[in-house]
């Protein structure tokens, strides 16, 4: 689309970009870590990330070639997120001396990241202004304290991001546990907790089935809700590898996003000075939360073709691995195209050529993202796209399967190291087994019901191990009240957030190591280990001096704590901060798959998981085979005036981490106080691109039954009429905490019914 360029209150909208990569992506890249961290050092650096005797990218999850690596394996946001991370500015206790804490709250997410590396261990004491410096032997002794006087375990929650190792989230869960609780709440409960859930009711493994090669290797793919270009961008060289290959893209999504339309790859002649290469071949701009009916439109077509004749079903796989597939017909054929097109917003023929691709096709893999988890019926979405592949087999076999891309770097790792508030037995059998101890069964809070019991002063004590978690989550009122409910809340941090700003009576900032950092123990200096969104464990080796002689790694922490907490341990915590090697020792002992753990890594630096059902056509189901599932299509009611909103990402942030104001595939300079329109909707609604109004979200099941969000400005864009988007996390006023997906419990981030109003 073309917009004549338009210049409102220092905001500039230009044109939208169809293509990705190519020369501005370098030149951002190595901008940032020249400006942040110095050419030379920046440089050098780069060169290391993503390296097998390198450190791992602090940025997305997504995968490494197996064992082999080109000489620059990293792409503009990997640069980004490691000038940020390695940064030569300093938040230093003078910088929170001259700021108070409601100085802080009036500055934006972009300021607060701008001010450098935290580099002290701080406290902010109840009736203070200001944080102020605090030893790390008194900070922990202050955390011990809070939990050894609480009446029950349960009444502290410990939160963590996707940044942390596999070797500090295993720690972490280990001491959580021996202190007595599960409650481990976590980023993918935001994220992709709908994705776990619904394979793990339909295939039996809560993660992706797929390898790299397999991506490389497929002949059709089929990605929904993902925006590749902005948020996984090393993933544009698997998809142009695998279109060399002779593969077929078919890109899903309201919003037509430059990265699968064409991308210029850096390292080849035709990415700097040509054209590119074209992605997609297929665009369908299906309705927000009209996925269900999309799917359930190619599951239709792919039945109805078969029973006229062609042979379209895998029935051989179909009989022998699946079950529930009589009722699952029934229910695909009574469904009408008239419904599937309204609930959609595709036509039949759109749909069928689409249909037409997976028919051509011999090895198909669905990818997605948030776009499909963050619904409310988004277990739906992941249960209907994994019924798909299964009508043509394409599960437990290579070039095919399902691929839930991961938004951070060791999320998946987290989740397989125990960070869960709902553990198998056979993890705690494994866990009391190793370690003597009894461990607790009861299920513990994930991300919103922490804030729930929070707000009810059922949590106590809040820990965060790691991320944003005020910023990151839904209803920032709600939120920050029920943080201020906590007795102490704790943020083990690199970087200045809006979680520092919005605490407990009393609160603690406790500055950690980077993955750019070396990590210096008695035993010599550590590895540390992370799991990418394809199950490979690989290592990682800080090669940068800390950023202050005062940081502790993450492990160090949770050791510490754990000490002086759990006074009759018969856990050698000390042991295990001194040498990683003991943890790793722990960890094979536990997790199935880490079988040799150090020796594995000792000898490749990495190694592939498992996986049942990729490997041998297994599903660890009650069934014990792969599930059909009934879904009926549900609407989301849109008033008259309305408009159904998704929450979006722009190209320069990283989850809650705002680079710039910036998003220039979008056509975006100057303002994340966006909110992206169809032109005939702004006219039916009597606006004008560039006019500034406030946006009002409708919740008639609420007590609270109109939220607002203001200032923001109207951008006329190509997205299907009677839906609209706007950035995250500026918008997550407008959802309450009550909007989450059925059975995950994830945040409805993206079926927002709202209007706009003027200003």
């Amino acid at each position: 689309m073309k917009n004549n360029p338009i210049e409102v209150r220092n905001i500039q909208i230009t044109d939208q970009k169809d293509w990705a990569a190519g020369v501005p992506a370098v030149a951002s890249a190595y901008k940032n870590v020249s400006v942040k961290v110095g050419p030379i050092k920046g440089t050098k650096l780069l060169a290391q990330l993503n390296q097998i005797e390198g450190f791992d990218c602090p940025g997305c999850a997504w995968p490494d070639p197996l064992l082999k690596r080109s000489t620059f394996e990293f792409c503009e946001n990997g640069a980004k997120a490691v000038a940020d991370e390695a940064t030569l500015k300093r938040a230093t206790a003078k910088f929170f001396a001259s700021h108070s804490i409601d100085d802080l709250k009036q500055k934006s997410d972009r300021w607060l990241n701008d001010q450098g590396r935290l580099i002290e261990p701080l406290l902010l004491a109840e009736g203070s202004s200001h944080y102020q410096p605090i030893s790390w032997s008194n900070a922990l002794t202050l955390i011990a304290g809070n939990l050894k006087k609480l009446t029950s375990p349960n009444q502290a929650a410990f939160y963590t991001s996707g940044r942390t190792s596999n070797e500090a989230a295993f720690l972490y869960q280990l001491f959580v546990r021996e202190f007595g609780t599960n409650n481990l709440p976590d980023c993918s409960n935001m994220c992709h907790e709908s994705s776990g859930v619904g394979l793990s009711e339909t295939i039996g493994v809560g993660k992706g089935t797929v390898s790299l090669e397999d991506l490389e290797h497929s002949e059709a793919i089929f990605i929904f809700g993902q925006n590749p270009g902005s948020n996984h961008p090393r993933m544009l060289s698997s998809l142009q590898a695998a279109k060399r290959q002779g593969a077929k893209i078919v890109a899903v999504n309201p919003l037509d996003e430059a990265g699968l339309q064409r991308f210029k790859n850096p390292q080849e002649v035709q990415g700097v000075i040509g054209e590119g290469t074209a992605l997609r071949d297929l665009y369908l701009p299906v309705k927000i939360n009209g996925d269900i009916a999309l799917l359930k439109g190619l599951c239709k077509a792919l039945i109805e073709r078969d029973e006229a004749g062609q042979e379209v079903l895998d029935k051989a796989f179909i009989s022998e691995y699946c079950q529930g597939f009589s009722t699952f017909r029934q229910d695909i054929l009574a469904t009408s195209w008239e419904k599937i097109e309204h609930h959609s917003g595709l036509t039949q023929q759109q749909i069928n050529q689409a249909a037409d691709i997976a028919c051509g096709s011999k090895k198909t893999i669905c990818c997605w993202a948030m776009g499909m988890t963050q619904h409310k019926n988004a277990v739906a979405n992941i249960q209907l796209m994994t019924n798909f592949l299964m009508l043509q087999g394409n599960l437990g076999k290579p070039g095919a399967g399902v691929c839930p891309v991961r938004g951070h770097s060791n999320v998946q790792g987290d989740r397989t190291m125990g960070i869960w508030e709902k553990p198998s037995k056979a993890f705690l059998d494994g866990l009391q087994q190793t370690y003597h101890f009894d461990v607790p069964t009861e299920h513990g809070y994930d991300s919103i019901e922490t804030i729930q019991a929070m707000a009810q002063g059922q949590v106590k004590v809040f820990f965060a191990l790691g991320g944003n978690f005020f910023r990151a989550t839904p209803d920032h009122t709600a939120t920050k009240q029920a943080l201020a409910n906590c007795e102490l809340t704790v943020q083990v941090s690199t970087k200045l957030n809006q979680s520092h700003l919005y605490t407990g009576k009393n609160a603690l900032i406790l500055p950690a190591l980077g993955r750019t950092e070396i990590d210096q123990q008695s035993s010599g200096i550590q590895t540390v280990t992370v799991e990418n969104s394809m199950g490979v464990v690989q290592t990682s080796h800080g090669k940068i001096p800390p950023a202050s002689n005062l940081l502790k790694s993450e492990v160090a922490i949770v050791a510490g704590l754990a000490q002086r907490t759990l006074e009759n341990s018969q856990i050698n915590w000390q042991h295990m901060q001194d040498d990683y090697r003991v943890i790793r020792d722990g960890i094979a002992q536990v997790v199935p798959g880490f079988e040799n753990f150090n020796q594995r890594i000792d000898e490749l630096g990495e190694f592939e998981l498992p996986n049942a059902v990729r490997d041998k056509r297994e599903f660890a189901t009650q069934s014990g085979k792969a599930n059909f599932v009934v879904h009926n299509i549900e609407s989301i009611l849109v008033p008259a005036g309305c408009l159904l909103m998704m929450t979006i990402r722009s190209h320069d942030q990283f989850n809650t981490t705002v680079y710039t104001n910036n998003d220039r595939y979008r056509g975006i300079y100057g303002s994340r106080r966006v909110v992206f329109i169809n032109g005939d909707d702004l006219a039916e609604l009597g606006f004008k691109a560039g006019q500034q109004v406030d946006i009002h979200s409708h919740w008639p099941n609420e007590k609270v039954k109109t939220r607002v969000a203001k200032d923001f400005t109207l951008v006329e864009y190509a997205i299907p009429r009677g839906c609209a988007a706007a950035y995250y996390p500026e918008t997550n006023d407008l959802i309450p905490l009550s909007a989450v997906a059925d059975k995950s419990n994830t945040p409805a981030y993206k079926s927002v019914v709202i209007s706009v109003h003027k200003a």
